[in-house]
């Protein structure tokens, strides 16, 4: 039997209300297993009995487990090979860094270490991207949002997590419900991250930027660009010809119309393809 992340919130929320447990009762829950990462769902304090009887027959704390954590030799990242209830492997990396180095307007700069954890949404990706290893690997299946936030589950026992970017494995509006879900979650307790300390990267699914501000707003949006003009986003991104050039830059402008926030653009200089002076030219000019 396939068991249900306690994460996955839609499921654990409608299962405890088909049970007549009040679902306030899910957050203490999500604390405490992110506090005792081991636990048996008895050890919880204080649930109504229902509720035991409904985890113990079809949720676990955690569907996925960490199979691998490695550090780069500076220590500042370290890579989470994740391998999921089906059997499949997607991967996290946490990022440290100190805002702290250099000066800002000739000053020390505020604040004090930070560490971002990069996550996947999906087992592979059907965008296709020629720079992009997982684009090699073609798609198999999106992560539930209990899957997703597992990601964030292993990666703050062993870092302290202030930001997570979607730039992992897959393309994150492709699996749009799945990634609000898991964000929504995130956003509130026990995780309580800030909507601008998440940032959500896409090759431009028009139709879902769109939606993207209402369902989650105060959200940082990424989009991978790569090229100022059709044709090579297109060579580069096939899955680009579903989303003309013209019309993503009119989404953008729009989504940060309604947004009021600055949209960051992501660009991968490939020699002789899009880093010439009339390229940059043409990008200052999108």
């Amino acid at each position: 039997m396939a068991y249900k992340s306690v994460f996955d919130a839609s499921a654990i929320k409608s299962e405890f209300q088909s049970a007549g447990v009040n679902p306030n009762f899910v957050p203490p829950v999500w604390k405490h297993v992110l506090q005792n990462p081991h636990c048996r769902w008895d050890e919880i304090p204080s649930l109504p009995s229902a509720a035991y009887t409904l985890l113990n027959s079809k949720f676990k704390p955690c569907t996925s487990t960490l199979h691998s954590a490695e550090n780069s030799s500076d220590g500042v990242t370290t890579k989470l090979l994740i391998k999921l209830q089906n059997e499949e492997f997607v991967e996290a990396v946490i990022m440290r860094y100190d805002t702290r180095l250099g000066k800002y307007d000739g000053k020390p700069r505020p604040g004090g270490p930070r560490s971002t954890l990069c996550i996947s949404s999906q087992v592979g990706c059907k965008m296709g991207c020629k720079f992009c290893a997982t684009g090699s690997m073609g798609f198999k299946s999106n992560l539930s949002s209990g899957e997703i936030l597992e990601q964030l589950v292993h990666a703050s026992r062993i870092s302290a997590i202030r930001n997570v970017v979607f730039m992992g494995m897959g393309e994150p509006l492709n699996n749009y419900s799945a990634v609000v879900e898991a964000i929504r979650v995130m956003t509130a307790p026990p995780f309580q991250l800030s909507p601008k300390k998440i940032t959500v990267s896409t090759v431009g699914v028009i139709h879902a930027i769109s939606k993207l501000q209402r369902d989650v707003p105060n959200l940082n949006l990424a989009v991978s660009l790569h090229a100022p003009v059709q044709d090579i986003r297109c060579q580069i991104m096939p899955a680009a010809r579903a989303f003309p050039l013209e019309r993503l830059m009119n989404t953008l402008r729009e989504y940060q119309t309604s947004s009021q926030q600055k949209i960051f653009i992501e660009y991968i200089m490939l020699d002789g393809v899009n880093d010439e002076e009339q390229h940059a030219h043409c990008l200052a000019n999108c």
